[in-house]
């Protein structure tokens, strides 16, 4: 997988994103969810720029490329979840969403111990 062109991809749909709620949903969704779809489109922008560590690193060990498949997992689950919740409703697919939020936010961490790990086995 070429992590450098996934983490554009996900940096460039994370703008696009953040305009769309800055521009199209300021006035459609109370506050509230519009800081949920915020934060999905946060935390989405942060592990896209982890993704560029792993491009840069994947081919030194194998724990840099299951990080950046825990990054690429977490950002799915988290920031989608959060994307959908914002858009659809709280009251609306809450049990669902309730269960998939922590687990891409438990997929976020477990990305930055496989990173700690890798680094940790360059020395």
């Amino acid at each position: 997988m070429n992590w450098g062109i996934l983490g554009a991809a996900v940096m460039f749909l994370g703008v696009a994103l953040g305009a769309f709620a800055a521009h199209g949903l300021k006035h459609k969704l109370d506050a509230n969810m519009l800081a949920v779809f915020e934060t999905g489109v946060r935390y989405q922008m942060y592990h896209a720029l982890m993704l560029f560590v792993i491009a840069s690193y994947a081919g030194r060990d194998r724990a840099f490329v299951w990080a950046g498949d825990f990054y690429l997992a977490g950002i799915l689950l988290f920031s989608g979840s959060l994307y959908v919740l914002a858009l659809v409703g709280s009251t609306n697919y809450s049990p669902l969403l309730g269960a998939i939020t922590p687990i891409g936010g438990l997929c976020f961490l477990v990305g930055h111990a496989l990173l700690a790990y890798a680094f940790w086995r360059l020395g």
